[in-house]
């Protein structure tokens, strides 16, 4: 009993470890939209993945439309890659806060601190 016991708590602590996934995200050289959660997949569209020049910096640009009556507050971050592939930044962005009313559209987006940052990924998720 003692050793189930044990490992359960192991079990349990490597879980609390573990990266949290679930949520959406958004790849702007490829386009691709990967949907961890099926249900925020289901209540936002993401109409719009682009990038803008700002003073020699890539801005990136992610229109998000609701689907859904409610009001739903997200959660988002950009990643930041050069032209061969590689991130470019040294460590994460803060996760930035957005509500989407009901049927709403909004557009999330940043500028890359890196003049060499030139592709992005976003992943948001519910708050």
């Amino acid at each position: 009993m003692k050793k189930w016991l044990m490992c359960l708590v192991a079990v349990i602590t490597l879980a609390g470890c573990a990266n949290n996934t679930a949520g959406v995200r958004v790849d702007s050289l490829t386009q691709n939209v990967i949907f961890g959660d099926k249900v925020l997949g289901s209540r936002l569209l993401v109409e719009d993945v682009r990038t803008d020049q700002v003073d020699g910096h890539t801005r990136g640009i992610v229109r998000l439309t609701s689907q859904f009556k409610g009001e739903q507050n997200i959660i988002y971050r950009f990643y930041w890659y050069d032209d061969a592939g590689l991130e470019v930044n040294a460590k994460e962005g803060p996760w930035r806060q957005a509500i989407v009313q009901g049927f709403e559209s909004i557009s999330i987006s940043e500028v890359s601190l890196n003049p060499k940052g030139t592709q992005f990924r976003v992943q948001f998720r519910e708050q």
